[in-house]
């Protein structure tokens, strides 16, 4: 599997357009063209649920380009993921799907043919091109549904930073308007309009929420991708578990259902991944720290081999978890957010803020129970409230008027910052109490280290209760 960035621009125009000169845009001292014939077959369920989530699949064949391909969203454009062509989608591709498409087969739901004339501008005199601009002439058919339209595409290279001005400038001059498809696939097979949002309010928290689902469903791709969102995907899975709690009252249970109590299990799975991983890097910075005569024995290789062998079970039972038809029911739940956001009719902003400021006032109650008991399971609780308060005022940014909102955020950020990392000392203790009772009893090995290790959470820790004090005045 080849992986790339893909970054363009997509442009409407008519039989009438005629190509600018875009050469001096781009500084390019060689301009290659040429025409390539194109057939790209688009693959999804019936329901289509990976176009719901703005990924796409393709069998491409003809001149070019060919192969199974994957779009799937990107910060700064879309990730495209290529395999070499087959008859059928390869088994790597169906697996890395198998979330976002519920486990349901593919069809073919429409077939794009695309006569495609290049301008490929190369700068430096490299081989490599800087920006392609792409005539496409297309003709496209999903079941009964036939449609031919032109259209242009810019798309930079891995050299290029960003799209020259004075490329929109020209195109938009030639008579090109920004596209009103994102893909040729939404061009003849556009998905159902969302209703609009009947107020401010209604717009604020469904657009809170489809960010959380985004970044989800992108968690679930990474992680069958075998890379590290662990600590993303979780962190959007308590802003949802938390936006469900604060605003239950404004929100249809029935679209709900259980699923806060099921992102609080699956969050859980990744919570014991995501713990190893923060305890190796904190243990490993603080015995760096350390001088090489107080780290006496294996210190490394314990922490090390301790915490891989609660690591690696720990992956194989998010991996398994994420197989399992629990784990789709969450993803079944959230695809059905994005055709009909789970939001009650008639909201106010009123409603919102009411909630949000009755977080705030759970938050400080909590705050000010901790200060008073000061001992752990409390600091974790106002920790825990604080986290709450925050999202809740992160929603209340989206409203008008949400200065006020933003400075909230800052504050409970300030306290979910410094409580997290007591927190991270609470956990860190026990790990290294284990840790130094079985280096004591272990021949070669030594409890010393662990000892001094254990004194420093400590003392991180009443640092991080002193800074919570003085924050909150």
């Amino acid at each position: 599997m080849r992986e790339v960035l893909e970054r363009e621009d997509k442009w409407d125009v008519d039989d009438r357009f005629e190509v600018p000169d875009l050469a001096s845009c781009f500084g390019a001292a060689r301009v290659d063209e040429d025409t390539v014939d194109l057939v790209s077959e688009y693959y999804d369920t019936r329901d289509r649920d990976l176009q719901a989530h703005r990924v796409l699949v393709r069998r491409r064949s003809g001149e070019d380009d060919t192969g199974w391909q994957v779009k799937l969203p990107a910060v700064d454009g879309r990730t495209e993921l290529q395999w070499p062509l087959t008859d059928k989608p390869p088994k790597s591709l169906l697996d890395l799907l198998v979330g976002l498409s519920l486990g349901k087969p593919f069809d073919q739901l429409a077939t794009v043919h695309t006569v495609r004339s290049r301008y490929r501008f190369r700068v430096d005199g490299s081989d490599e091109v800087y920006a392609e601009l792409a005539d496409d002439r297309v003709r496209a058919w999903a079941g009964d549904r036939l449609l031919a339209w032109r259209e242009i595409e810019v798309e930079l290279g891995p050299a290029a930073r960003s799209m020259p001005k004075a490329v929109v400038k020209r195109l938009r001059a030639a008579g090109a308007r920004p596209s009103r498809h994102p893909s040729k696939l939404a061009h003849v097979l556009p998905m159902p309009p969302r209703a609009e949002p009947e107020s401010d309010a209604a717009r604020a928290l469904d657009e809170y929420l489809d960010a959380q689902v985004e970044a989800i469903v992108a968690g679930d791709i990474g992680l069958r991708r075998g890379q590290g969102p662990i600590h993303d995907t979780r962190v959007a899975m308590r802003r949802l578990r938390s936006t469900l709690r604060v605003f239950s009252r404004v929100l249809d249970e029935s679209a709900v259902g259980s699923l806060e109590d099921e992102l609080k299990w699956f969050a859980a799975l990744l919570g014991e991944v995501r713990d190893c991983q923060v305890q190796r890097q904190r243990f490993t910075e603080a015995i760096d720290e350390l001088p090489v005569e107080l780290v006496l024995g294996p210190v490394r290789s314990r922490v090390h081999h301790d915490l891989q062998a609660v690591e690696l079970p720990a992956r194989a039972a998010v991996r398994e978890a994420m197989d399992s038809p629990r784990y789709l029911a969450i993803l079944a739940v959230l695809r059905r957010w994005r055709d009909e956001p789970p939001v009650r009719p008639g909201l106010t902003t009123a409603q919102i803020r009411k909630a949000a400021e009755k977080a705030q006032r759970k938050a400080d109650r909590r705050l000010a129970a901790a200060m008073a008991d000061d001992s752990p399971a409390a600091w974790h609780r106002a920790r825990k409230a604080c986290k709450r308060a925050r999202y809740a005022a992160e929603l209340c940014t989206g409203l008008p008027g949400g200065k006020t909102a933003k400075r909230t955020v800052k504050h409970y950020k300030q306290f979910q910052s410094v409580l997290g990392d007591h927190q991270d000392t609470v956990v860190a203790e026990e790990v290294l109490r284990r840790m130094g009772v079985a280096a004591g009893t272990t021949v070669g090995e030594n409890g010393f280290t662990f000892g001094l290790l254990f004194a420093r959470e400590q003392r991180i820790a009443q640092e991080c209760r002193a800074r919570a004090r003085e924050l909150a005045g």
